[in-house]
């Protein structure tokens, strides 16, 4: 997911990535059902760069981005079902990630992971990412600058382009 200044906040940096990552799901769909003689490969280097990316997102969210709205917000019930569901979406990361040829639950797995996100993104966008624009406590530029870095950080040690 690419970290130029994508936007003017956290709120608008995270909301590229999950554009991004969206972008990748349906490259993949795309790709679901081709008889071409290398569609299994592209798919797994889809999937592998899916997961690369889902990873990064959650752990930058998890360490920067949830505790400082913990921090800012009285209702916290949304930070709790997000992090629920980073939990899901990393098992199932964890089981595309160690498939080392597609079998026939691989593209069912991705598709899902997908879905999931899909309703992760919809919350974040709709209920979270209002509340922490509404927090007065909070400097999202900042935390922008604080995101980008750390997910640059990230991408490094996993040796991929951030």
């Amino acid at each position: 997911m690419p970290t130029a200044r994508t936007g003017k906040d956290a709120c608008d940096l995270l909301d590229a990535d999950h554009r991004a990552v969206k972008k990748l799901f349906k490259e993949f769909e795309e790709l679901t059902g081709s008889r071409a003689r290398n569609a299994g490969q592209k798919k797994m280097d889809l999937a592998q760069q899916i997961c690369m990316e889902l990873t990064v997102h959650a752990q930058v969210e998890e360490e920067i981005f949830y505790p400082a709205l913990r921090a800012a917000l009285k209702d916290t019930d949304l930070l709790d079902e997000a992090e629920v569901e980073h939990q899901t979406a990393k098992d199932l990361i964890a089981q595309i990630e160690s498939a080392t040829e597609p079998d026939e639950k691989f593209e069912a797995k991705v598709k899902v992971l997908g879905e999931y996100i899909d309703h992760h993104v919809k919350e974040e966008r709709n209920e979270m990412f209002p509340k922490a624009r509404a927090a007065r406590k909070l400097d999202l530029v900042s935390m922008r600058d604080e995101l980008e870095a750390r997910k640059e950080e990230l991408m490094s040690e996993l040796g991929a382009e951030a």
